[in-house]
């Protein structure tokens, strides 16, 4: 018998796969707990249409990523540290700061866990910090370190 998975069967398949199995199996087991349904044509179309609007909707979610990205990339924000004599830096830049000043500043809100920065900024200047918006779209944010 043909059946369509509904979830993730592990010795099946994943979501949405056709996968041919023994009758008693799929009348006692897969179809009782509801994970999949019978790949009769009306089902498999359905299928489809779920499918691609599954991917319609990824390609808007892409874009909007896309979008989000573009517009913080272009606008800098400025980070105020205390130094000391000589220009030395108490402390250091980390993502909760530059997450508050991009609230602050730019009115736009950001998540701090999606910053990419590898170690906390310990120097002035102006430093360039991956955001992931998307798992496909990577914006380079400016970050700019000034003395208080």
């Amino acid at each position: 018998m043909k059946v369509i998975l509904i979830e993730d069967v592990k010795t099946l398949g994943k979501k949405g796969q056709i996968v041919d199995i023994n009758d008693g199996y799929a009348r006692n087991f897969v179809l009782p707990k509801k994970l999949g349904v019978e790949a009769t044509a009306k089902n498999i179309n359905d299928l489809k249409l779920q499918k691609a609007n599954e991917e319609k909707r990824a390609k808007e979610l892409q874009a909007q990523a896309q979008a989000f990205a573009d517009m913080i990339k272009e606008k800098p924000v400025t980070v105020t540290i205390r130094t000391g004599e000589g220009g030395r830096v108490f402390g250091s830049v980390s993502t909760k700061e530059i997450a508050s000043a991009f609230r602050t500043q730019l009115q736009v809100e950001i998540d701090k866990k999606k910053l990419q920065l590898e170690e906390p900024i310990r120097s002035l200047g102006v430093f360039r910090v991956p955001y992931r918006v998307h798992p496909k779209v990577t914006a380079e944010l400016v970050v700019k370190v000034t003395e208080a």
